[in-house]
């Protein structure tokens, strides 16, 4: 048992990496997320949306920019039991037009993070973190939100050295 989590939202399938459509078999923050747990020790939560968008990229960014104007809050599969025991929550989530995706939204508001140090990561194809530290703090208040990290999806497998400068 850790005091440390890894939790994040990630998408296999058909994704934008380096200027053109690829299909993945695990998403790139997932393997982001596995390299901070391994780092870590920390435990790990997958944040699942019970209702997937579609493996089609084009039709996905459809479905998640509808989410997004609609400020909808995706039911999850599940949420794990409690976060009582974790001091350090490692925060991970694909940059969606400057933000944390929808389902992240749901899960953060879910639970009480006063008290947590989160540390939010994001894989992304040129923007970065955008305004997602500040969409964090807002919803996650009492939490100490530390620096974030973004990796461009495509160099995922190549930032292990800049994934543990970052820890």
């Amino acid at each position: 048992m850790s005091d440390k989590l890894v939790a994040f939202y990630s998408r296999a399938n058909e994704n934008y990496i380096n200027g053109t459509i690829k299909n993945l078999n695990i998403g790139n923050t997932e393997i982001l997320a596995n390299i901070i747990a391994e780092l870590t020790g920390a435990d790990i939560f997958k944040i699942e949306q019970a209702q997937t968008y579609s493996k089609d990229y084009n039709e996905c960014i459809a479905q998640a920019q509808e989410d997004q104007k609609r400020n909808a809050r995706p039911e999850l599969k599940i949420y794990p039991e409690c976060l009582e025991r974790y001091n350090v929550i490692y925060l991970g989530f694909p940059n969606y037009w400057g933000t944390i995706p929808m389902a992240v939204f749901t899960f953060l508001e879910h639970f009480d993070f006063s008290g947590k140090i989160i540390k939010p990561f994001c894989t992304h194809e040129g923007s970065g973190l955008g305004g997602s530290i500040n969409d964090i703090k807002n919803i996650c208040l009492g939490a100490y939100v530390e620096t974030g990290l973004a990796i461009r999806g495509g160099n995922v497998n190549i930032s292990k050295t800049e994934i543990e400068k970052w820890i």
